[in-house]
């Protein structure tokens, strides 16, 4: 599969060959997406929400009256849901909200998201990007003539320094380096832009979890 390279003043750059297993899936699964952003969305939770249980509650534990005679329910702490300034039951602890999915899973559902992005004509592969200086207004026009309103960049390896900055303060623009490539920031952004050296670490990551 070949697609076109252009430069970030909108000129062509020549054409690049792209994996079809890693970016020709034509039947996407979406329950495979839905698989990867809820896990990914899960481990993001902090997980610090914290009501007082029974035993954390500073109210007396004095019995509130005695156990007879007084025509009403037994009662042994002013510390009981059913009153006012007692503790809640069952209410949220601090705790983990991530949870284990399979590496061949995510593999896949990264392949998938990838994959999407071409059928829907909205993958562009960059040759690189750089700037010699880091002018944010510059680069917003740049972004405005090629169209790129909504985008998650890869840059490669690492991100350019004057890139970078330029493009931290632009709105719904994400630039990450390639470890950064992952499925729910592929499926929200409207463009998927791919510098030619991400487009050869991606291929050689899947080429390496084939061959293992």
């Amino acid at each position: 599969m070949k697609l076109s390279v252009i430069k970030l003043d909108g000129k062509a750059a020549g054409d690049v060959e792209l994996s079809e297993a890693v970016f020709g899936i034509s039947d996407i699964r979406g329950d495979l997406l839905a698989r990867y952003v809820n896990w990914q969305l899960a481990k993001r939770r902090a997980g610090t929400h914290k009501v007082q249980t029974r035993n954390e509650n500073s109210r007396t534990g004095k019995k509130m009256y005695k156990q007879k005679g007084t025509g009403g329910a037994r009662h042994g702490s002013r510390r009981a849901p059913q009153f006012v300034g007692g503790s809640r039951a069952f209410g949220p602890v601090v705790r983990d909200h991530g949870y284990s999915l399979p590496k061949k899973v995510r593999a896949l559902a990264l392949r998938h998201a990838l994959s999407s992005k071409v059928k829907a004509g909205d993958l562009i592969v960059v040759d690189t990007v750089s700037i010699k200086e880091a002018k944010t207004a510059s680069l917003r026009e740049t972004f405005g003539k090629l169209g790129w309103t909504k985008a998650l960049i890869i840059a490669g390896p690492e991100v350019e320094t004057n890139f970078g900055l330029a493009a931290r303060n632009i709105p719904n623009i994400d630039v990450l380096p390639n470890a950064g490539l992952n499925v729910y920031d592929i499926l929200r952004a409207d463009k998927l832009v791919l510098t030619k050296a991400a487009v050869e670490a991606i291929e050689a990551r899947f080429a390496e979890k084939e061959a293992a």
